[in-house]
């Protein structure tokens, strides 16, 4: 019994651990309601687990829920139909909060 509950948290946990994170570089971020808007765009994908939005950097981060994708035009098209250039696509293998993290460092 305690095997099996171990192996099921390391499960669980490696699959927390490997979400995969979708970076992008947006133009035309320029206030909150921009923001709210892009992730409320992002999380409509069924795939989307979480979403960050960083004003100062014009990055926005999507994590994907384990096993999930979004295409890179998917996202594109969404972003740039509701006004926004995107200029760069790159995944990651850390973790949204990683990217937090990250952000927050820079400030």
């Amino acid at each position: 019994m305690k095997r099996t509950l171990l192996f099921s948290i390391l499960v669980f946990a490696s699959a927390i651990a490997s979400a995969d994170t979708i970076e992008m570089k947006v133009y035309g971020l320029v206030c909150a309601f921009c923001a709210q808007g892009i992730e409320k765009k992002l999380r409509a994908f069924p795939a989307t687990e979480d979403v960050v939005v960083s004003l100062e950097q014009k990055l926005v981060a999507l994590a994907t829920k384990p096993g999930q994708d979004v295409a890179d035009d998917e996202i594109r098209r969404a972003l740039t139909d509701a006004g926004y250039a995107v200029k760069a696509i790159h995944r990651e293998d850390e973790t949204l909060d990683a990217v937090r993290m990250r952000l927050k460092a820079k400030r």
